[in-house]
């Protein structure tokens, strides 16, 4: 049935053993992260739309502090929301159905707060975005992991961050152009791509198989791969569905324990409210212009994250998120000890002058410090680039069986957005408890966990297909 590809033999020749050499399974990965460069998109919105919606004329909706806290914030209850959906979603109607069916919220989402009225209509928008976000958070990686041979999963699967962080930057550029109004209009771009580019794509084998569709999970592993060498079947029969008893069984809870703990120590990290407080520092520091810190850490993102989606089937995740976690901990702490040595006051600031020439004004020490909160804070977006942003997003889509993937990963999405929630709307409150200083001491210390958890817990998946992590959660 192959003899529509006379060149098979040839190319099975010099190659068998390695990779195969399909290049359309690139096509429909880049296909699937359209998803996450909506959200990512729906994410950086509330960045310059706030600003743009304050200014904004009587006829047009007016924000207040309060309604704008809930403008940021109400898109990651929804995304939690999308999140329980997206695994019911991606078990029921499948991994490419779930994709088509997440831009209808995106696009209707960014259809109300274009037609917005009042801030009930923008909120309204911001939730429907939410949810689509937090199903394409979902739903990407898992088809992605799905349909990439090993040895280019981690690079595949890493692009759904660098989609994200490059979605974020595209809202900030656009944001120094455009009103809230047509940012809104652009915003439903990326998902009617991804609408048109999904329906051409085939449904991942994997899913296929579950559903006894042998025949078509073949004709998808040949158009994505070329041919259907290193394929191996996954085991199938374990047929059942997500039943609470199976938390018993080791291939089940460990998984499941690791994927939670990654996503809440995600968000733990504090990534967050440094991003919340991009702009602050860089006020600090004496930037002319308070906008271009949220590009500069948009570019720094953008550009971490696409050296570590090219290294990550090379250095391996627990390499990397060691490596990001260990330059978190030190960049956090740095963070805090920069609040600690600035609310000293002006009489405090004069003796830090000493690290610079003693000639040093009291003035010019506290920019040199601001500097101090710059190169840190840089550090750490750098830092979490690496590791700690793809990857928590790349390991869900790889170590849960296949039975239990939609509730396993629905858990897991749901956890990193409700830490999302609660990390950006009660920040500002901790930092008054426990000052500035001690909540960036206790990310840093949140950080040390997590390189921990990372050394004792987190198996290597580099290199293994879906079946063989799955096998080395068994015991097996």
């Amino acid at each position: 049935h192959d003899v529509q590809d006379p060149e098979k033999p040839a190319l099975l020749g010099p190659l068998a053993g390695s990779a195969p050499r399909g290049r359309r399974v690139f096509l429909a990965a880049f296909a699937a992260a359209l998803g996450p460069l909506s959200f990512g998109f729906a994410l950086g919105y509330s960045s310059p739309a706030i600003p743009s919606l304050q200014r904004a004329a009587p006829p047009a909706p007016h924000l207040d502090d309060a309604a704008a806290s809930w403008f940021g914030a109400v898109v990651t209850l929804g995304a939690a929301a999308g999140g329980v959906l997206g695994g019911w979603l991606v078990d029921r109607a499948g991994r490419k159905l779930s994709l088509l069916l997440c831009s209808v919220p995106f696009v209707a989402g960014f259809a109300v707060i274009t037609a917005a009225q009042d801030v009930w209509m923008l909120l309204g928008g911001r939730l429907l975005t939410g949810l689509a976000c937090g199903v394409a958070s979902l739903v990407a990686p898992v088809y992605i992991s799905e349909i990439a041979y090993p040895a280019v999963r981690g690079l595949l699967g890493s692009c759904v961050q660098l989609m994200v962080v490059v979605g974020i930057l595209l809202a900030y550029l656009a944001g120094w152009v455009l009103e809230w109004r047509w940012l809104a209009v652009l915003g439903c771009a990326p998902p009617s791509l991804m609408l048109l580019f999904m329906c051409v794509m085939p449904e991942t084998p994997r899913f296929l198989l579950t559903q006894h569709r042998r025949q078509e999970a073949m004709a998808a592993l040949r158009f994505l791969w070329g041919s259907e060498q290193g394929w191996e079947d996954p085991p199938i029969g374990a047929e059942q569905s997500f039943r609470l008893a199976l938390l018993r069984q080791p291939a089940i809870y460990k998984p499941f324990i690791i994927g939670v703990s990654l996503m809440a120590f995600q968000q733990l990290s504090g990534v967050n409210a440094i991003m919340f407080y991009a702009e602050t520092i860089f006020e600090e520091a004496k930037f002319k212009d308070s906008s271009l810190a949220s590009v500069v850490v948009g570019v720094i993102q953008v550009l971490f994250t696409a050296v570590a989606a090219l290294i990550m089937d090379r250095a391996g995740r627990r390499l990397l998120l060691v490596l990001s976690g260990v330059v978190m901990v030190f960049s956090t702490s740095a963070f805090g000890t920069y609040f600690k040595l600035t609310q000293g006051g002006p009489g405090n600031s004069s003796h830090v002058a000493l690290s610079g020439p003693v000639s040093m004004e009291p003035v010019d020490a506290s920019v040199g410090l601001a500097w101090l909160a710059v190169g840190s804070m840089c550090l750490f977006i750098a830092g979490f680039a690496v590791g700690w942003g793809p990857i928590p997003w790349l390991l869900m889509s790889e170590i849960f069986p296949l039975h239990v993937k939609g509730v396993a990963t629905g858990v897991c999405v749901l956890t990193n957005w409700l830490m999302a929630f609660l990390v950006t709307k009660e920040f500002s409150s901790l930092m008054e408890v426990l000052r500035p200083y001690g909540a960036f001491w206790l990310a840093s210390a949140f950080c040390i966990f997590s390189v921990l958890f990372t050394l004792f817990c987190v198996p290597e998946t580099k290199g293994k297909t879906l079946e063989q992590i799955t096998a080395h959660f068994e015991g097996r």
